[in-house]
């Protein structure tokens, strides 16, 4: 991970607009690269917003690069730039898990294609939870699938935080059932077979299940109560 400025601003295609950043697509030193710019809050007084924006920066990048040491796939992470507040990344080639899911309903994409995108999500899971992180954000928009090797590659770790508790991974995987319930109900077991694979690939799977039905109970008195 270097720290410097190398990016053709002509070049920036904007690709996505969030509450906290701005992803446009771009290219680092002639290769294609996706760059995420996290832009000031003009509601903020403007040293705190600036403390607050370099945090949340170097932090994020702090998550994906432990991520990656831990064997998670991720982006490569090409570059930090303190000045502008953006992180350069390998732009990856493929389609989002959404994408891919979505099909699965309208135009039949084999089941068993399905099935090895479950077991990837639930083995890379288990190895961030393992290695102290929760990832913040697991939704199928989140993941992407490598089109050269059909390698599932995880991204936005612009929520992602350090955490040994059970209840931060039960959390993870809350967000993840909620976002497939909503959005690929056409999918049925999908969620089982992502929690088999996290079964095989953490140790802390036991405590982390189980804290995992508090967090549904919760979940559902809260939707009863409105």
């Amino acid at each position: 991970m270097e720290i410097m400025t190398d990016i053709n601003e002509d070049s920036l295609i904007l690709v996505k607009q969030g509450a906290e950043a701005r992803v446009f697509e771009s290219q680092f030193v002639g290769r294609r690269s996706i760059v995420k710019e996290r832009f000031s809050k003009k509601y903020r007084h403007p040293t705190l917003d600036s403390k607050l924006t370099q945090k949340r920066l170097n932090a994020e990048a702090r998550c994906i690069a432990k991520a990656r040491r831990l064997g998670v796939p991720t982006p490569v992470l090409y570059a930090v730039d303190p000045v502008l507040k953006t992180l350069t990344f390998e732009y990856v080639e493929g389609p989002s898990v959404k994408d891919v899911f979505l099909e699965f309903g309208i135009h039949g994409v084999i089941e068993e294609k399905m099935d090895d995108i479950a077991m990837q999500i639930g083995h890379a899971i288990g190895k961030l939870h393992d290695g102290g992180l929760a990832h913040g954000d697991l939704t199928t928009s989140n993941m992407l699938i490598r089109s050269s090797t059909n390698q599932l590659v995880l991204i936005d770790f612009g929520l992602s935080f350090t955490s040994a508790l059970p209840e931060d991974r039960a959390v993870d995987l809350y967000v993840l059932e909620r976002a497939l319930l909503s959005m690929h109900s056409s999918c049925g077991n999908v969620m089982e077979k992502i929690l088999a694979a996290y079964r095989k690939s953490s140790r802390q799977w036991c405590s982390t299940l189980n804290k995992l039905g508090e967090v549904r109970q919760r979940g559902r008195k809260r939707t009863m109560i409105g």
